[in-house]
């Protein structure tokens, strides 16, 4: 199968509502690729393909309640070259979300990362990620 893969397809995220999501990834420079909807038996399931940091996110409104407790993925990461710098972005962007007051420095861990972690509307947990 490796050689048949060309990459990420999507990162499906799971939303309570789907234009607060879209608007947060837009204020950090996504932009939305494609819009659907799919008919369930509980309703219209909502969908939209956001391009943001070279992937792309699929978000997903279900139209009945979910629980989102600690978010609607583990996490997904954002590959960086500057994590100070990009952290700053986000900030700018009116993002104060972070899950600790500093970013994590790993030497010892694949080869040396390091990483701070912030939150999506919907609890998802976004990492942003330098290898060093």
């Amino acid at each position: 199968m490796n050689e048949h893969a060309l990459g990420l397809g999507h990162v499906a995220v799971y939303t309570r509502d789907i234009e607060e999501s879209i608007a947060f990834y837009e204020r950090l420079g996504g932009a939305v690729k494609g819009r659907g909807a799919v008919p369930t038996p509980e309703g219209e399931k909502k969908l939209a393909l956001v391009a943001f940091g070279g992937i792309t996110l699929e978000l997903i409104q279900s139209p009945g309640d979910m629980p989102m407790g600690e978010g609607n993925v583990p996490h997904f990461a954002i590959l960086v070259d500057d994590l100070d710098a990009a952290a700053a972005a986000v900030r700018a962007a009116g993002v104060e979300t972070f899950l600790t007051p500093e970013k994590k420095v790993l030497p010892g861990l694949f080869g040396g990362v390091q990483n701070w972690f912030f939150t999506g509307p919907s609890g998802e947990q976004i990492e942003l990620l330098q290898m060093l």
